[in-house]
C-alpha cells in the first residue's frame, strides 16, 4: 500500500502545481479582491512575468490529463512501481523546473524541458501497450 500512497502523491502534486504558478501570476500582476470578479480577463490583459506565470498555470493544467492517465494505466497494469515512480517524479521536477525556465524567459531551455516532460507518461503509457500486446 505504500507504493500506492507514492503515486496518489505524486497526482496531487502535479493537480496543485499550476495553482503555485498562478499564485506567482496574481502576485506580479498585483492582483487584488476586486479583480476577483472576472480573474481569467484579468489575468489575460498581464504582461511579462505576471503573463508568463499564467501562460505556465495554463499548460500545467493542460499537461495533468496525460499525466494523471499515464500514472493510472500504469498502475492498474501493474508496470514496475519504480518506473511509475521514477517517470513520475522526473515529470514532476521537470514541470518544476519547466515552470522556472518560463519565468525566466529562457526560450529554448524552457522547450526542451517542455519536451522531456511530455516524454515521461508518453513512456509509461508505451510500457502499457507493450504489456497489452
Amino acid at each position: 500500500m505504500q507504493s500506492i500512497s507514492g503515486i496518489i502523491y505524486l497526482i496531487l502534486i502535479a493537480c496543485l502545481l499550476p495553482y503555485v504558478f498562478t499564485a506567482i501570476a496574481k502576485k506580479a500582476a498585483g492582483f487584488k479582491a476586486r479583480d476577483n470578479q472576472n480573474p481569467r480577463e484579468f489575468l489575460a490583459r498581464t504582461t511579462g512575468l505576471a503573463a508568463r506565470a499564467n501562460a505556465v498555470q495554463q499548460n500545467s493544467f493542460e499537461s495533468l490529463p496525460l499525466f494523471i492517465a499515464s500514472i493510472l494505466m500504469a498502475e492498474y497494469m501493474v508496470v514496475s512501481q519504480n518506473l511509475i515512480m521514477t517517470f513520475g517524479m522526473a515529470y514532476i521536477l521537470l514541470r518544476i523546473f519547466y515552470g522556472i525556465c518560463y519565468l525566466a524567459n529562457w526560450a529554448t531551455l524552457r522547450s526542451i524541458i517542455w519536451t522531456l516532460s511530455l516524454l515521461c507518461p508518453i513512456f509509461l503509457l508505451l510500457l502499457v501497450i507493450k504489456l497489452t500486446t
